[in-house]
């Protein structure tokens, strides 16, 4: 790995050196003020208002709402399920993304571009179109009927794994293509055999990437929504969907907060472990660019290559993930053939209602779909700018115990969007933006607040998906490009910003798809003038009739394609960006 820097013909005057001290000062400041500026005025204030409704009464606090909830069988009943799902999808997700993140990010083959972006396809559909895709399977009559599995709890943990196998694969791959291999083949020389080197080298190394994908997705599926709703009914609830079920039905805010607070306390417990999980296990490693650690992918041992070079490992990591791969395309087939079936047949009616508005929606799927795009691409774009931000402070290790600490929590804090209800969010941000602060406006009726709330739940994919990069980046690259007398700036940009290049890629596809996916929140905020695609699904699913089941899973086809060719894009854009001389 190797960086060129300039040498100074002549050391900086002793002004510059105060100019260049004042302004990694200001720079340094900004990254930690914006980003919790952000956080505050537009998570942790609109949380806040929403709890505190529950929770005072009268003007005073009233705190008897947690004996009351706390008394009811059926709180310790959600309580149990959501971590029972969390944690068996959690499991299975990691077990089998590790091996596909190593097929697709260590080793190339014909269409490997395409097989990445269908993989991420599940993590953008909305969780009620992933429901109704999956239940379509386990009915009686799909074509997994067979397995009696609807309406089960396999069946919920089945689609939360089918949801979150990108965040793994993904999340992992983006280091692993990275990693040095040849400390796995010094291994290998010294007598390790091909699963040794593995376990003692390579895994070791990608555990902080591995902590950090378990962590998100154990945070998306205790928090799931639409997906357990459809496939769980109220047999299998979440805190999540309880949350929901309180503030629209019973209209009883005390309830909601007191379940918001048990998922804070949830998602706080999950990032304390991952947080100890990675701190045990980081530092700093050799990176070198993809086109020098990726090799092809051989499912057949070449002649005169004796047993046990790896490729027993290849072939069944390669098996595993084609399976998987298999899984996850069966729902996204099903979807679309249902798409294309109508009263009379075979047909592309329901593609063509696409473009006409409907009498109670207001604007046509197409129309909505533009709004889309455009929230997606102004969230995408605050969520990079914060993200970056965060993770470039968090990547750093102070020297002093304070420090540290502080570095710690920040990063923990960023993560809490990710484990806060959509429901409590979005009806936080109804209450808090009518005349904030005291300010004589109302932003509730804003287009600004819907890719602002779909920015906070991006923010933490972001900070996860470079963080792992950018710790692995040798602290000793950035001494001795100071010690040549590099400005602060100049370090930055000429180590840290070339290896998180890539980093950036995989977080925009990453930020994008989750933006257009986006439901909870903006189903709150969206006008009903300029609501996304992912509303407009959801709305059309609820009308009866066959020709509204129709258009909707017609939409969301349109859905899955632009996330497919967005990721496509990202992927190739990534390829384009060696991310400097490395």
């Amino acid at each position: 790995m190797t960086t060129t820097l300039a040498r100074p013909d002549a050391p900086a005057a002793p002004g510059g050196r105060a100019r260049a001290s004042a302004g990694t000062v200001a720079f340094w400041t900004a990254a930690v003020v914006v980003p919790l500026l952000f956080l505050g005025l537009f998570f942790a204030w609109p949380v806040v208002v929403m709890v505190a409704r529950g929770f005072v009464v009268d003007g005073a606090l009233d705190l008897s709402g947690f004996a009351d909830v706390f008394s009811r069988p059926r709180t310790w009943r959600i309580v149990g399920l959501t971590l029972a799902q969390a944690s068996v999808a959690t499991i299975v997700s990691v077990l089998l993304g590790v091996p596909g993140a190593f097929v697709l990010y260590r080793r190339t083959f014909r269409g490997r571009a395409a097989v990445r972006a269908l993989v991420t396809v599940p993590f953008v559909l909305p969780t009620v179109v992933v429901g109704v895709a999956f239940r379509s399977l386990l009915v009686d009559g799909g074509p997994l009927g067979f397995l009696r599995l609807d309406g089960t709890f396999a069946a919920v943990v089945a689609a939360l794994v089918f949801f979150n196998y990108a965040v793994v694969v993904r999340a992992v791959g983006g280091l692993w293509e990275r990693l040095d291999p040849r400390a796995e083949q010094a291994a290998r020389a010294l007598g390790a055999s091909p699963w040794r080197a593995f376990r003692t080298v390579t895994l070791p190394a990608l555990t902080p990437a591995v902590a950090s994908a378990a962590s998100l997705v154990f945070l998306f599926s205790a928090t799931a929504f639409g997906t357990v709703l459809v496939l769980g009914g109220l047999r299998f609830g979440t805190i999540e969907t309880e949350i929901w079920i309180q503030t629209t039905q019973f209209l009883d805010l005390r309830a909601a907060a007191v379940l918001s607070v048990v998922q804070l306390v949830v998602v706080a417990g999950a990032l304390l472990v991952a947080g100890r999980t990675r701190a045990r296990r980081e530092r700093a490693l050799d990176l070198g660019a993809p086109t020098a650690t990726v090799r092809a992918l051989t499912l057949r041992r070449p002649p005169g290559v004796p047993r046990g070079d790896g490729h027993a490992l290849d072939l069944a990591a390669a098996a595993l993930t084609g399976v998987v791969v298999v899984l996850l395309a069966l729902p996204l087939v099903n979807l679309v053939l249902r798409s294309l079936r109508t009263a009379d047949g075979w047909g592309v009616d329901h593609y063509v209602a696409l473009a006409a508005p409907a009498d109670t929606l207001g604007v046509s799927p197409l129309h909505a779909a533009v709004t889309s795009l455009r929230v997606a691409l102004d969230a995408t774009t605050i969520a990079l700018v914060v993200g970056g931000l965060v993770a470039l402070v968090v990547s750093r290790r102070p020297r002093r115990a304070v420090g540290r600490r502080a570095v710690a929590g920040l990063d923990a804090v960023f993560m809490l969007p990710l484990g806060v209800s959509a429901v409590t969010v979005g009806f936080g941000f109804l209450l808090s933006m009518h005349q904030p602060f005291g300010l004589d406006v109302d932003l509730r009726t804003s287009p600004v607040l819907v890719p602002i709330a779909q920015a906070v739940v991006a923010v933490p994919l972001v900070v996860r998906t470079v963080l792992p990069v950018l710790r692995a980046i040798d602290p000793r690259l950035r001494e001795a490009a100071a010690t040549l007398g590099a400005a602060p700036g100049r370090v930055l940009a000429s180590v840290d910003l070339p290896v998180a290049a890539r980093a950036l890629g995989l977080a925009v596809g990453f930020a994008f798809a989750a933006s257009l996916g986006e439901f909870g929140a903006t189903s709150f905020l969206a006008r009903p003038d300029r609501p996304t695609l992912p509303v407009v699904i959801f709305r059309l699913i609820g009308r009866p009739g066959a020709d509204s089941y129709g258009t909707a899973l017609a939409a969301s086809v349109v859905l899955a394609v632009l996330t497919a060719g967005i990721v496509a894009a990202c992927e190739r854009l990534r390829a384009g960006n060696p991310g400097g001389d490395w």
